[in-house]
Protein backbone atom coordinates (compact mmCIF):
# COMPACT_ATOMS: atom_id res chain seq x y z
CA UNK A 1 0.00 0.00 0.00
CA UNK A 2 2.97 2.58 1.04
CA UNK A 3 4.59 1.81 -2.12
CA UNK A 4 1.44 2.87 -4.31
CA UNK A 5 0.94 5.68 -2.59
CA UNK A 6 4.15 6.87 -2.57
CA UNK A 7 5.17 6.17 -6.19
CA UNK A 8 2.07 7.13 -7.60
CA UNK A 9 2.88 8.97 -11.08
CA UNK A 10 0.55 12.29 -10.57
CA UNK A 11 1.36 12.77 -7.04
CA UNK A 12 -0.77 15.42 -4.72
CA UNK A 13 0.99 18.73 -3.82
CA UNK A 14 0.98 17.57 -0.13
CA UNK A 15 1.64 14.08 1.07
CA UNK A 16 0.99 14.01 5.08
CA UNK A 17 2.16 10.54 6.47
CA UNK A 18 0.68 10.20 9.97
CA UNK A 19 2.93 7.08 11.77
CA UNK A 20 3.82 5.06 8.73
CA UNK A 21 5.46 2.16 10.81
CA UNK A 22 2.19 1.10 12.12
CA UNK A 23 1.92 -2.60 11.88
CA UNK A 24 5.63 -2.53 9.76
CA UNK A 25 8.29 -4.86 11.49
CA UNK A 26 11.14 -2.49 12.56
CA UNK A 27 13.38 -4.10 9.81
CA UNK A 28 11.13 -2.59 7.03
CA UNK A 29 11.30 1.12 8.64
CA UNK A 30 14.89 1.71 6.90
CA UNK A 31 13.17 0.60 3.15
CA UNK A 32 9.83 2.93 4.15
CA UNK A 33 12.39 5.69 4.77
CA UNK A 34 13.58 5.66 0.91
CA UNK A 35 10.39 5.16 -0.23
CA UNK A 36 8.99 8.46 1.43
CA UNK A 37 12.76 10.47 0.33
CA UNK A 38 11.96 9.16 -3.31
CA UNK A 39 8.51 10.40 -2.96
CA UNK A 40 9.45 13.59 -1.82
CA UNK A 41 11.19 14.60 -5.38
CA UNK A 42 8.52 14.90 -6.93
CA UNK A 43 5.78 15.81 -3.75
CA UNK A 44 5.89 18.03 -0.29
CA UNK A 45 5.96 15.33 2.45
CA UNK A 46 5.49 15.45 6.15
CA UNK A 47 5.74 12.40 8.17
CA UNK A 48 4.35 12.54 11.79
CA UNK A 49 6.30 9.81 13.59
CA UNK A 50 7.22 8.17 17.01
CA UNK A 51 9.65 5.48 15.50
CA UNK A 52 13.33 6.19 16.17
CA UNK A 53 14.64 3.72 13.57
CA UNK A 54 12.43 5.27 10.91
CA UNK A 55 12.74 9.08 12.11
CA UNK A 56 16.81 8.31 11.91
CA UNK A 57 16.79 6.64 8.42
CA UNK A 58 15.14 9.83 7.21
CA UNK A 59 17.44 12.04 8.80
CA UNK A 60 20.92 10.11 6.68
CA UNK A 61 19.12 12.26 3.64
CA UNK A 62 20.37 15.94 3.95
CA UNK A 63 17.16 17.04 1.88
CA UNK A 64 14.79 16.23 4.88
CA UNK A 65 14.44 18.77 7.56
CA UNK A 66 13.01 17.21 11.20
CA UNK A 67 10.62 19.82 13.21
CA UNK A 68 10.61 18.39 16.76
CA UNK A 69 7.86 19.12 19.00
CA UNK A 70 7.74 19.40 22.99
CA UNK A 71 5.09 19.97 25.33
CA UNK A 72 5.40 22.68 27.87
CA UNK A 73 3.09 24.26 30.39
CA UNK A 74 0.11 22.75 28.30
CA UNK A 75 1.17 24.00 24.81
CA UNK A 76 3.02 22.31 22.19
CA UNK A 77 6.01 24.07 20.93
CA UNK A 78 8.20 23.89 18.08
CA UNK A 79 12.08 23.08 19.72
CA UNK A 80 14.99 25.13 18.53
CA UNK A 81 11.83 27.66 17.10
CA UNK A 82 11.36 31.51 18.95
CA UNK A 83 7.99 32.91 18.70
CA UNK A 84 8.99 35.55 15.87
CA UNK A 85 10.39 32.73 14.13
CA UNK A 86 8.67 32.23 10.65
CA UNK A 87 7.91 28.69 10.09
CA UNK A 88 10.43 26.17 8.42
CA UNK A 89 8.38 24.64 5.95
CA UNK A 90 5.73 25.72 3.56
CA UNK A 91 1.96 25.35 2.25
CA UNK A 92 1.68 23.99 -1.24
CA UNK A 93 0.02 26.41 -3.58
Amino acid sequence: LWIAALLTPRPPPLMVLNEPETSLHPDLLPALARLIVAASRHTQVWVVSHANRLIHALNDNPACQQIVLEKCLGQTRIMGQGLLDGPAWHWPD
